[in-house]
């Protein structure tokens, strides 16, 4: 049986029998067509690296989910042409004189169970929709009465999950070394990252140290949500422990949590087939990624900004309709008696009880601006502070991994000089004195000769240039 493929279309009249089994075998029972999602069970049959999968899913057409008879045949016969050991184009079946190739698929009648499995998801993406992802955990982070230690008064949070229904007590450096755990366990996960710590000198009177208080309340409220909300953190140990141990060393224990479970990487069974799920051009694409992001946290921080500011104005708007309130009240509250030289007619008394009633009216401005304040800090800032904060971590992320790839080089290079010193020294230990002489001598006797040639180049080169 012979086929000749015309600019990679398939005669279906001449196909080999094997291609009509596994059509009839895997084709839907109402349709003559293939869904998109058995063909790619069938691709994960073949024993080709997901790179070659992709190019032959690039030369085969669907339309609505399905692929048709004939474009099944001609991804069987690029499947084929791969395991081969060929590049899998179209152009290759323009010139196919011959009888098209079999690929090893297994036998048809095992294909038919395709039809019936589940579609097999990607390793390195997962379908979570947001609400699944806020219905994990919501955790409340609470600020308690400062306890004073023994120099200086420290701040202490109250964690509340309700996932696992309990609360507890947590210091900053708490978060601080639960952070560092995630990062050692997780190493090449976006981990949140955490607001800056600071020391706090003395009592609380002033307002700035109070709003920088609220502050990181808020921004730490915002890392353990991220935290619990995350499709792998949310199912570890170490974040369970940290919202559940309610012991005295909570820091030993997650360091302790941490050594029983080691670091992901070295764990997980998508990271042995790491290099199949890398494009080629991986570095051209991180560096875009990652300055991309720059982007668009630089212009996601300056919307932040201006609606801090917005939010700042209504709050200090609600407290000028407010006093503004209380004094038109004070004038309307004012007994002072009139002068006897004042008119009879004097209308001073009923504008007093106008300006008292019109207070009331400012008190009901200065509450409304109060809530448009608050709903724009908490719905509008703190959002943009929750997104700026998955930009910032994604940052991170590309940060330690710059970090990391560099330290594998360095780490490789003074390996590789180690053993290059090691061997170098047992070459020469093998020699005598005089033999190591010689070599040294014809080492430097190479060395000038090759600049000599160098030097003759040069001249030559110079020598052959047409002059001005």
């Amino acid at each position: 049986m012979t086929v000749r493929a015309m600019a990679g279309e398939i005669n279906e009249g001449s196909v080999p029998a094997y291609y009509r089994e596994v059509y009839e075998a895997i084709s839907c029972r109402t349709d003559e067509r293939v869904q998109v999602e058995v063909f790619q069970r069938l691709l994960q049959r073949s024993g080709l690296s997901k790179a070659t999968l992709n190019q032959i899913a690039e030369h085969v057409d669907s339309t609505d989910g399905f692929l048709s008879k004939l474009s099944l045949y001609k991804a069987l016969a690029l499947i084929a042409l791969a395991q081969q050991g060929k590049q899998p184009s179209p152009k290759l079946l323009e010139n196919c004189i011959q009888e098209l190739p079999k690929p090893q698929l297994g036998e048809p009648r095992e294909l038919s169970a395709l039809r019936m499995q589940p579609a097999q998801e990607n390793a390195l993406t997962m379908s979570q929709t947001l609400d699944k992802l806020l219905d994990r955990d919501t955790v409340q982070v609470e600020l308690i009465p400062e306890k004073k230690g023994l120099f200086l008064k420290h701040v202490e949070y109250q964690v509340t999950s309700q996932r696992y229904k309990i609360s507890v007590y947590r210091r900053y450096s708490d978060f601080d070394v639960f952070h560092e755990v995630l990062l050692q366990r997780f190493a090449y996960r976006v981990v949140p990252a955490l607001p800056p710590k600071r020391m706090l000198k003395g009592v609380l009177t002033s307002v700035s140290e109070r709003e920088f208080i609220e502050g990181r309340r808020r921004a730490l409220g915002r890392f353990i949500n991220l935290v619990a909300r995350h499709p792998f953190f949310s199912e570890d140990e170490l974040v369970k422990t940290f919202l559940t141990f309610s012991g005295s060393d909570v820091q030993t224990k997650l360091r302790d949590t941490y050594k029983k479970t080691g670091d992901e990487f070295m764990t997980n069974r998508t990271a042995t087939q790491a290099k199949e799920y890398l494009p080629a051009d991986i570095q051209g694409q991180f560096s875009t990624s990652r300055d991309l992001i720059r982007n668009i946290h630089n212009s996601f921080q300056r919307l932040r900004d201006r609606a801090e500011k917005m939010a700042e104005r209504s709050k200090e708007n609600a407290t000028d309709l407010l006093l503004f309130g209380k004094e038109l009240s004070t004038l309307g509250s004012d007994t002072t008696p009139l002068p006897a030289m004042a008119s009879p007619q004097c209308t001073w008394g009923t504008l007093r009880q106008s300006l008292k009633s019109l207070s009331v009216e400012f008190a009901v401005l200065s509450d409304k601006a109060a809530q448009q304040g608050r709903r724009e800090e908490d719905d509008v800032v703190e959002k943009l502070n929750l997104f700026l904060d998955l930009l910032q971590s994604y940052r991170d992320l590309c940060e330690r991994h710059e970090k990391g790839v560099l330290h594998e080089h360095q780490r490789a290079l003074h390996k590789y000089g180690m053993m290059k010193r090691q061997m170098m020294s047992a070459t020469v230990q093998s020699k005598e004195q005089a033999s190591v002489e010689q070599l040294e001598s014809r080492i430097v006797q190479e060395t000038d000769l090759n600049r000599r040639q160098a030097s003759q180049a040069c001249t030559h080169t110079v020598s052959m240039k047409p002059h001005s």
